[in-house]
């Protein structure tokens, strides 16, 4: 079986890729709605699993959604697939601005911010302009917003208004905006399968949050952080780690790592979107709603967007930089 998968292209491993991952969902789709059929009783374990399955369907819309989204960008070119992520940076960030409060004095600063900053930063993606775009946001951005803020001679809390902006841009552009550079870089003998990198990122991230919160469902410890979040505690976060980390390591056969440093790689990646994820928690704590998003609801029809993508956001520009610095690529 290997050396068939060794014998096909490029393009032809990709597509190898996304059939296995679409009978998964598929597979995964089926068996949830299979399970929906059996619980029709009115009783509280009846109801306990209409909440899983509701938890489990929610899960994979998302999954759907996200999968479509990287397959109709490979297939469309590089330019396609950063325009995409370019549109769900756009969703994130939209739903991040609704739940911060704004004034008359922000709408430039917002305008600037989705129409201005959001284009040239994926722009930037798109044209390989590596070393501008690390510092675009983080440098250019972050001094001019508030100098447009100042501008609109609103000083009424200036530095709480400006801040928020700043790290909605800073999370759902400069964040996301890494996944579809790891689609541009170029390893030695490796060829054009960007399309794995950015799987085994999604693939090891995701599940290690998964499994993170399995776990402390299964076997609940005292939290960490309780005002922030009941299920965060060390040993469901250690585990979680240790299984994205592992996964990685059996994954390396489709990146250009060894497998000691696709492990390496994948730990970095799950502590960075694990540690994200209970950063936007507190941030939601913090607005006083459970879900990012009006009323719980997104594009995503499940939840809010960023409530799915807030650990790639933080997991994607730490392991673009860490792959990036380590094999020079």
């Amino acid at each position: 079986m290997n050396q068939f998968l060794r014998n096909l292209t490029a393009e032809q491993q990709v597509s190898a890729l996304f059939i296995i991952v679409f009978g998964l969902l598929f597979i995964a789709s089926a068996t949830v709605f299979m399970l929906s059929l059996r619980e029709r009783g009115d009783s509280v374990q009846a109801d306990l699993v209409r909440g899983r399955l509701d938890e489990a369907r929610a899960l994979l819309r998302t999954s759907w959604a996200m999968t479509i989204v990287f397959w109709v960008g490979w297939a469309s070119g590089e330019r396609v697939a950063t325009t995409l992520f370019a549109i769900v940076a756009f969703f994130a960030l939209r739903e991040f601005i609704t739940l911060s409060p704004t004034r008359r004095g922000d709408h430039r600063s917002l305008v600037l911010a989705f129409f201005v900053v959001l284009p040239i930063q994926f722009w930037l993606v798109a044209t390989a302009h590596f070393d501008l775009f690390t510092v675009f946001i983080p440098v250019y951005v972050f001094l001019a917003i508030p100098v447009v803020s100042a501008l609109a001679d609103d000083p009424n809390r200036f530095l709480e208004r400006n801040a928020k902006l700043q790290w909605g841009i800073m999370v759902c552009v400069y964040g996301m905006s890494h996944v579809p550079a790891l689609l541009l870089l170029l390893f030695p003998k490796w060829g054009n399968k960007g399309a794995f990198l950015v799987f085994f990122l999604v693939f090891v991230v995701q599940t290690g949050t998964l499994v993170q919160h399995l776990v402390s469902r299964r076997w609940p410890r005292p939290p960490r952080a309780p005002n922030v979040s009941q299920s965060f505690n060390w040993t469901s976060w250690s585990i979680g780690v240790a299984t994205g980390s592992v996964l990685g390591g059996v994954l390396s056969g489709i990146t250009p790592f060894k497998p000691g440093q696709a492990m390496a790689m994948a730990l970095i990646a799950c502590v960075a979107g694990s540690m994200g994820h209970l950063v936007m928690k507190a941030l939601k704590r913090d607005r006083g709603v459970p879900n990012w998003g009006a009323q719980g609801q997104s594009v995503t029809g499940a939840s809010g967007l960023l409530d799915r993508v807030d650990a790639l956001c933080f997991a994607a520009p730490v392991f673009f930089h860490s792959v990036r610095w380590y094999f020079g690529a």
